[in-house]
């Protein structure tokens, strides 16, 4: 059943960013081979892109590992973000009172697709 299906998995399940600041990074590899994606991670200025391309490795390892697909054919088909946990956190202000601090989390999930060649179908 799982030969039918060419598509491969990974996911980060706390990644230490706000869920919008990552969707920056992801909607930027969308639809892009991996090769190009994790070159364009690699010199993306944002920290939450080295987790990013963690994931991105990951997935390419399950690829090739688990379901033995060529790396050169596999490309981005979907990239999504969503909440994870919330740590809460006070600072102290001024007259005795509190202002609260909500450092989220996220939770990133890659899926990559493999596209044959043209030259494969003849």
């Amino acid at each position: 059943m799982m030969e039918k299906s060419n598509l491969v998995k990974a996911i980060n399940k706390n990644v230490r960013s706000g869920a919008r600041k990552a969707n920056l990074i992801l909607n930027f590899i969308k639809g892009k081979k991996v090769d190009v994606a994790i070159r364009d991670l690699e010199f993306t200025r944002k920290k939450v892109a080295v987790d990013i391309k963690k994931t991105v490795q990951s997935a390419i390892s399950n690829a090739e590992n688990n379901y033995q697909y060529d790396i050169d054919n596999l490309y981005i088909k979907e990239a999504y973000v969503g909440k994870s946990i919330v740590m809460k956190r006070f600072r102290p202000r001024a007259k005795g009172r509190a202002a609260p601090i909500k450092k989220p989390f996220s939770r990133v999930t890659v899926i990559l697709e493999e596209k044959k060649n043209k030259e494969d179908k003849k």
